[in-house]
C-alpha cells in the first residue's frame, strides 16, 4: 500500500467530509492546533512525570512485537484485550472553557483520523513531519520517523465532567451520561492529588517502543490545541499484568508476580460477563464499550525492602519466587482459603473472586518510576488500570481491600474514571454514537 492509499484508507468518511479542504484529512481546527500548538504541546507533555526516565528504560525495536500493528477500527477499542505492550503513556484532558458541541465532535474526528494512522506506523497526516511547506510548522513532530508501529494501541475515554459540569450541559449530551459514571467515592488510604486525577477525556497509548507511545500523546495533544488542554499524564513501563496465555506473568516493583488470575483475551464468556457493556445495559451507545479506572499507587519502596521475606509472602499470600499461593501448588493453582495458610487480610484472599461474589476485572497496569522525591526516596509505584462492565465492580473490590495489610506499604495518589465507548466503525469516529 502506498502512502496515499494508506492515507485514504485511514480517513473516516465523516472526518474527510468535515475537512474537505484540509490536505491531511484533519479539520481546520486540527490543522490550526498543529500549527499554533507546535511550540506549546511539547512543553506540556514534558511535564508528564518521568518522561526522560521512561524513554531511557529501553527499546523493543528489535523484538518481533515491535513490528506488529493493530487496527484502530473494530467492534471494541484496541488496548483493552490487546496483548499488553511494554510501555504506556496515559494522558487526561479537560475541554477548554469556551468549547462547544462542534468543538468536541471535531476533536474526536481529528483524533480518530490521527490515531488510525499512527497505529499503522504512519505519521499523523499525509504531509507529516517533512512533506509540508518549509515555512510552516510540520504536521507531525517527527520523532517516530523510521520506527515501526510497535504494537501501538490508542484508547479513548469520556469522564463524568464531559457530560455535565459547573457550566451545565455545554455539549448537549447530559441525557446520554451513564448512570454509573460518577467520580469514584473516597476509599480508606486515599491521599489523592487533584492535579493527578480525573479529566473530561483520557487517552491510553500503549506500545512496545516508549518513543512511539510518547509520539502518539504528543501529537494528539497538539491536535487538541484550542479545544482541549492536557490536565495530567503518566508514563509507565514493565507491564504488571497479562491479557493472553502466551504472555508470562510480569512482576511489580515489590518483586511479586502480578495479574496471575487476570481475565484473558480468549475467555469470551468472562469478557462478556465482566468487561464489555451489553446491549441490554444502559445507555445504548455504550454497548460494546467498557469502563476504565486509573489509579496511581505510590509504593513505599524503602520500607518494603526492609520487610522479612516470610512476612512479604504473608502480606501478598503468594510465594515471591514461583508466584504460587501459600496454600500450595503452582502459580496457576487455585488458592485454598479453607485453612490458615493464606492470611485472612492478605492481598490475594481479599482480592480473589471467590471472596467477592465472583466479581472480576481486567487489569492492565504498569510500573512507574518518577525519580526521587524531596526526601531522596524512590518516587515509584504502580499505575493501575482496570476495565470493567460496571464501575461498581471496582468500587466493591476496593472497599473489600480496606483491611489489606498491603495498605501499610502503598498510597493511592491519583484517580480517575472514564466511559470507554465501543470501537469506531470504518468511515466514522470514536464516540460517534454519543451524538446520534
Amino acid at each position: 500500500m502506498t502512502e496515499s492509499e494508506a492515507d485514504a484508507a485511514a480517513v473516516p468518511a465523516s472526518v474527510g467530509d468535515t475537512a474537505a479542504s484540509a490536505p491531511s484529512g484533519l479539520s481546520r481546527r486540527g490543522l490550526l492546533g498543529l500549527a499554533i500548538g507546535g511550540g506549546v504541546a511539547g512543553l506540556a507533555i514534558g511535564t508528564g512525570a518521568g518522561l526522560a526516565g521512561g524513554v531511557a528504560l529501553g527499546r523493543a525495536r528489535e523484538s518481533a512485537d515491535a513490528q506488529s500493528a493493530f487496527d484502530f477500527f473494530g467492534a471494541h477499542q484496541a488496548g483493552i484485550t490487546t496483548p499488553v505492550q511494554d510501555h504506556l503513556h496515559f494522558a487526561a484532558f479537560d475541554m477548554m472553557p469556551r468549547s462547544d458541541r462542534d468543538d468536541l465532535k471535531s476533536l474526536l474526528q481529528d483524533w480518530t483520523y490521527a490515531a488510525s494512522r499512527m497505529t499503522q506506523g504512519l505519521e499523523v497526516s499525509a504531509t507529516g513531519a517533512v512533506g509540508g511547506p518549509a515555512e510552516q510548522p510540520p504536521e507531525d513532530t517527527g520523532e517516530a520517523l523510521g520506527l515501526p508501529a510497535a504494537g501501538l494501541t490508542i484508547t479513548f475515554g469520556f469522564g463524568p465532567g464531559l457530560f455535565e459540569n459547573a457550566d451545565g450541559d455545554r455539549y448537549g449530551i447530559a441525557a446520554q451520561r451513564p448512570a454509573t459514571l460518577e467520580k469514584l467515592p473516597p476509599f480508606l488510604g486515599d491521599d489523592l492529588d487533584p492535579e493527578l486525577s480525573n479529566g473530561d477525556l483520557c487517552i491510553q497509548a500503549c506500545a512496545d517502543d516508549p518513543q512511539v507511545a510518547v509520539h502518539a500523546i504528543r501529537n494528539l495533544s497538539r491536535i487538541a490545541f484550542g479545544r482541549a488542554r492536557l490536565r495530567w499524564s503518566q508514563l509507565g513501563f514493565g507491564k504488571t499484568s497479562r491479557t493472553t496465555s502466551a504472555q508470562a506473568t510480569p512482576r511489580n516493583l515489590f518483586g511479586f508476580k502480578d495479574g496471575t488470575a487476570n481475565i484473558l483475551a480468549d475467555d469470551a464468556a468472562a469478557l462478556e460477563d465482566h468487561v464489555w457493556v451489553a446491549e441490554s445495559d444502559e445507555p445504548a451507545w455504550m454497548a460494546g464499550g467498557s469502563y476504565l479506572v486509573a489509579r496511581k499507587i505510590a509504593m513505599l519502596i524503602e520500607t518494603w525492602d526492609r520487610v522479612r521475606l516470610a512476612e512479604q509472602h504473608s502480606i501478598i499470600g503468594r510465594d515471591k519466587g514461583a508466584g504460587a499461593p501459600l496454600s500450595g501448588g503452582g502459580e496457576f493453582t487455585a488458592p485454598d482459603f479453607s485453612g490458615t495458610a493464606i492470611d485472612a487480610n492478605s492481598h490475594v484472599r481479599l482480592a480473589h473472586p471467590e471472596q467477592n461474589d465472583g466479581i472480576r476485572i481486567l487489569r492492565r497496569g504498569y510500573n512507574y518510576v518518577d525519580g526521587n522525591n524531596n526526601l531522596g526516596r524512590l518516587d515509584a509505584g504502580l499505575f493501575f488500570l482496570s476495565y470493567q462492565r460496571d464501575p461498581s465492580q471496582f468500587v466493591s473490590l476496593q472497599r473489600r481491600l480496606s483491611t489489606d495489610v498491603l495498605n501499610e506499604y502503598i498510597r493511592h495518589v491519583g484517580s480517575g474514571i472514564w466511559a470507554v465507548p465501543a470501537g469506531a466503525k470504518p468511515g466514522s469516529y470514536v464516540g460517534a454514537e454519543l451524538f446520534d
